[in-house]
């Protein structure tokens, strides 16, 4: 018997542990395939919700909003790439060099998910910004990975350019902020299970199952 689980992906797109929490439940899902079934949702959290469109350099960003050293931000740079390359996502970090406004691409990914394409439309914003460098916030940048997910570039361009949704994301942002999510990445099963962080897939595949455990099986 499989059981189907509601799994809300609480992150943002400029977010490295994102990646690497999503890339690690997509390994758990897949040694869990055959006995659950997951709907898998992206939410949005802005981690920089007044970053200016230009965006800023990433270590004064870091030593401004964390007080890391270069030193600090540097070890931490190579903590997540080798982190990614044991998952199979590759962080090449000499082409990110700013950090961006997400909004937008929040906003586009609350019509991918209309359209049955938000799982790959978020994989290609992943990769755009932490593989190729792209600015995550640029209306071309994200109709052309509209068109690469599986969407109709012009439909996303208009999406982009009217400003729909926006109001939907802030009322998506609010709700989860008031349950108290403050961090991401942030993995949420059936409304009820909280996991937290850039797990590694065995936390994950663990915590899983025990939910499994405690769910009746469809």
């Amino acid at each position: 018997m499989t059981t189907r689980l509601k799994i809300d992906f609480v992150s943002d797109v400029s977010c490295p542990w994102c990646v690497i929490g999503l890339k690690s439940l997509q390994q758990a899902l897949g040694r869990l395939d055959g006995d659950v079934a997951a709907d898998l949702h992206f939410q949005p959290f802005e981690l920089n919700p007044q970053m200016p469109y230009e965006g800023q350099d990433i270590t004064e960003h870091l030593a401004e909003k964390y007080g890391a050293t270069e030193e600090q931000s540097a070890r931490n740079r190579e903590a997540i790439r080798a982190r990614g390359e044991e998952l199979g996502f590759a962080f090449r970090m000499e082409k990110r060099s700013r950090i961006y406004n997400t909004f937008d691409a929040h906003r586009l990914l609350h019509w991918a998910e209309e359209q049955s394409r938000q799982q790959a439309l978020k994989e290609a914003l992943f990769q755009a910004y932490f593989t190729d460098g792209k600015h995550p916030g640029d209306h071309a940048v994200l109709a052309e990975l509209a068109g690469t997910a599986g969407l109709d570039a012009a439909q996303a361009a208009d999406v982009l350019s009217s400003g729909r949704y926006a109001q939907e994301v802030r009322e998506q942002e609010r709700f989860y902020q008031q349950q108290g999510i403050h961090a991401v990445p942030a993995v949420i099963i059936n409304d009820r299970y909280l996991i937290q962080g850039g797990q590694p897939p065995e936390v994950f595949e663990q915590a899983i199952r025990r939910i499994v455990a405690e769910s009746p099986a469809t």
